[in-house]
């Protein structure tokens, strides 16, 4: 199984679990082959600030290259995520990049 299939399997039992009303010893009484300890752990893995499982997937977002036909050395570099356009320069701060990136694809 992997990693991602283990997550969703637990976000549903936690989610029947909830949703059940009985405490975590009856809940796991009635389904073989889950102890209160794992049921906790799940529960203090994905239980986020609002109570809700936060379970985090792998997105991929589409790239665009596009040539330049400039053959002078040091021209900007043009990123493109969703509809926001980053244009890099060839001194940039590629901590800042990276920081401005991720917040764009959290957001996009």
């Amino acid at each position: 199984m992997t990693k991602a299939e283990l997550q969703e399997l637990w976000a549903s039992r936690i989610a029947e679990y909830k949703m059940s009303g009985q405490s975590v010893k009856e809940w796991c009484a009635t389904h073989e082959g889950v102890s209160p300890r794992q049921l906790w752990y799940w529960l203090r893995k994905y239980k986020n600030q609002n109570g809700v499982l936060s379970v985090q997937s792998t997105r991929w977002l589409p790239v665009e290259v596009s040539e330049q036909s400039s053959g002078v050395h040091g021209n900007p570099l043009l990123i493109r995520i969703g509809p926001a356009i980053i244009e890099v320069s060839p001194s940039f701060d590629p901590v800042l990049l990276s920081q401005v990136v991720k917040v764009l694809v959290a957001l996009c």
